[in-house]
């Protein structure tokens, strides 16, 4: 059973940068599919960023271009470096890793990002 803590959240203001990390427990996270979701407050849970076993990424149109995912496998680690930063960006992020993105999966207890204006 893979385990999920996240860091490197807090408070910062408009156009600047944060850089979370999910470190994981478990010897399969090299074969696990990796994303990075957040929740705002009265909205519904989405995806910002996901990984492949294989490190073929993808973003949601909000972030293309500001946010970067990446991970070490030899680490256990996924991370997510957020430039750019607007107050829209504040959120709960969660990350997850599972067999695919629509697979159930395996949660963080997530990490508050507050972008102020």
């Amino acid at each position: 059973q893979v385990q999920l803590a996240e860091s490197g959240g807090g408070l910062v203001q408009a156009g600047g940068s944060l850089r979370l990390s999910c470190a994981a427990s478990g010897s399969i996270f090299s074969l696990s599919v990796m994303g990075w979701y957040r929740q705002a407050p009265g909205k519904a849970r989405e995806l910002v960023a996901g990984i492949t076993r294989i490190g073929t990424t993808n973003y949601a149109d909000s972030v293309k271009g500001r946010f970067t995912i990446s991970r070490d496998n030899a680490k256990n680690t996924m991370y997510l470096q957020m430039n750019s930063l607007k107050p829209e960006d504040s959120a709960v992020y969660y990350c997850k890793s599972g067999a695919s993105y629509n697979a159930p999966g395996t949660w963080g207890q997530g990490i508050q990002v507050t972008v102020s204006s």
